[in-house]
């Protein structure tokens, strides 16, 4: 494994897959289904959804300096606690206002998860495997929170009193997780070297600062297709079914380019994985956007796969090598708190593009996002 200390970074990335699955689950399934059981408006519903996620988003770069003051697992266990302590009220008719108010608190302390599961997946990675740590530990949210999006929904259409003891059980694992992590510590700026300490504060964001413009840029790009992935469906005649075998196909590429990727962006530099990641994402959006995109499915989960392979370990290797490492949860934080804002900012301008141009629309202004993201880059190594 890419770590020094392998079992316990395997305990921070299997509590992060835990919590997304509950959290997806809960709040993207579990929690619109059974509204009416448990007595909530749609509204009220949305209000939760939204106060979370927002309280996550706003959140990560503060908590990121909170966890390196009291100490990153206990924080993971605070958030594990409240997650716990969402799942057991909601069965007891507590006030929306209350619900609102614990929602919102689970989200400030879950901002702390991802940068901090990354921060320590950067600091115990062994010399030289820091893109392969980093890439790792970001693929592996994605079976969960898919499982919790999709699997959850259809446990809830076909088994509905199923629904909470599934979630219980990830939650309560989270909650044992959380409790074995609880005296992880990442390094302060005071214990790291002298010279480290006195660097002055520009040398040590500027840097962090370049990468915020691509941060935002490149999950802008893919979240255009949030506000239209059905509405495409449906002009294209294409039953959701029929993506599972072009969407595996991609997958199971990207999974395959990301390793040897990583080795690249290690041995090198991020860069040589980074650059063609974003040109084969440019070119996938550019293919997706012609005429006959169903004819073209293979083709464009080919090339995503590939894509997305190269560009995880570029930008997760590039992020290795920028952060301060007397600062790195509360820099994970700001870059992730960056992508937030720019998932948030991808549907509503990919449903204007597709009320303009339609389908090319969205897609070559995802190609154009791209683009001008490697084009920053080049700027800034030259």
């Amino acid at each position: 494994m890419p770590w020094s200390q392998p079992a316990l970074v395997v305990r921070c990335i299997l509590l992060l897959m835990c919590s997304e699955f509950v959290r997806t689950g809960l709040l993207v399934s579990y929690l619109p289904l059974m509204a009416p059981h448990l007595g909530l408006s749609v509204g009220a519903v949305g209000l939760l959804f939204s106060l979370h996620y927002l309280a996550d988003a706003v959140a990560k770069g503060p908590v990121g300096v909170l966890t390196e003051r009291y100490g990153l697992g206990r924080v993971l266990l605070l958030g594990a606690v409240l997650g716990s302590a969402m799942l057991w009220l909601l069965h007891r008719s507590p006030s929306v206002p209350l619900l609102a108010l614990l929602s919102t608190c689970w989200g400030l302390c879950y901002a702390a998860l991802w940068p901090g599961v990354m921060a320590a997946a950067q600091h115990f990675a062994r010399p030289g495997m820091t893109a392969r740590a980093l890439a790792i530990t970001s693929v592996c949210s994605v079976p969960p929170i898919v499982l919790g999006l999709v699997g959850v929904g259809q446990l809830m259409q076909r088994a509905a009193p199923l629904g909470l003891p599934v979630l219980l059980t990830a939650q309560l694992a989270a909650l044992v997780l959380g409790a074995s992590v609880v005296r992880l510590t990442l390094p302060r700026s005071e214990q790291l070297a002298p010279t480290a300490q006195r660097r002055p504060f520009r040398e040590r964001w500027g840097r962090v600062a370049g990468l915020l413009p691509a941060a935002l840029a490149q999950t802008a790009a893919p979240a255009l297709l949030a506000t239209v992935f059905y509405p495409l469906l449906a002009r294209l005649n294409v039953h959701l079914s029929q993506l599972a075998l072009p969407v595996a196909l991609g997958v199971v590429v990207g999974l395959a380019t990301l390793w040897s990727a990583s080795r690249l962006a290690d041995h090198t530099h991020p860069r040589a994985a980074l650059t063609p990641g974003l040109l084969l994402l440019a070119l996938t959006f550019f293919v997706a956007g012609l005429p006959d995109l169903k004819g073209h499915l293979p083709l464009v989960t080919v090339l995503g796969g590939l894509g997305y392979g190269f560009f995880i370990a570029g930008w997760n290797g590039l992020i290795g090598r920028t952060l301060p490492a007397e600062y790195r949860a509360a820099a994970w934080g700001t870059v992730m708190a960056t992508e937030s804002l720019g998932t948030a900012l991808g549907p509503l301008l990919g449903a204007f593009m597709w009320n303009l141009w339609g389908q090319p629309g969205v897609f070559w202004t995802g190609t154009g996002i791209f683009l001008l993201v490697q084009g920053y880059y080049w700027s800034v190594q030259r």
